[in-house]
């Protein structure tokens, strides 16, 4: 897969869940949105969004697994859709659907929402692990880029200790 992506095949796609389905088409979907045009990798990024942030704020069990590559693709100089990844990342970090219900629900249905909270924090935390690399892009001279690095560091910021923890760290992949 060239220089970029190199991890992918270390991950168990086909044994992961996403809202309809398996996440056996994931790697195709960042495959393009790294070796894609502008226009190609957004349409990648948009269909790889319904399945680990569906509709912006659901995270599925494939979100994390998916964040390091999401941060590798905004990082890559040669990537066309940087904006696009980091808006994605952004949606992700944000979203609280799962712990949100969990909260909410009857606490006979709790434990029906742990693997689901579970997913969600470990894409938060996967979010948090490219702080370095959110933190140079804010710097880029792309606007858009930098406008949606800048929004992803505010949303680190709203949350203090959450962004504590990632400082200093980079992704895994």
């Amino acid at each position: 897969m060239g220089t970029i992506l190199k991890g992918l095949h270390r991950v168990s796609w086909g044994d992961l869940d996403v809202p309809r389905g398996s996440a056996k088409d994931i790697p195709t979907l960042l495959s393009k949105a790294a070796w894609g045009d502008r226009a190609t990798g957004d349409l990648a990024l948009d269909y790889l969004a319904d399945l680990v942030c569906e509709l912006g704020f659901v995270i599925s069990e494939a979100t994390a697994p998916t964040v390091p590559f999401l941060l590798e693709l905004a990082g890559s100089p040669q990537v066309a859709c940087k904006a696009e990844a980091l808006k994605l990342l952004l949606n992700i970090y944000s979203s609280h659907e799962w712990s949100r219900s969990a909260a909410d629900a009857l606490p006979k249905y709790a434990d029906n929402y742990t693997h689901k909270v579970q997913w969600e924090n470990d894409a938060h935390q996967a979010v948090l692990a490219g702080h370095r690399i959110i933190e140079e892009l804010a710097g880029s001279p792309d606007p858009e880029v930098a406008e949606a690095a800048a929004k992803l560091l505010q949303a680190f910021a709203a949350e203090p200790g959450r962004s504590t923890k990632a400082e200093g760290r980079e992704t895994d992949r």
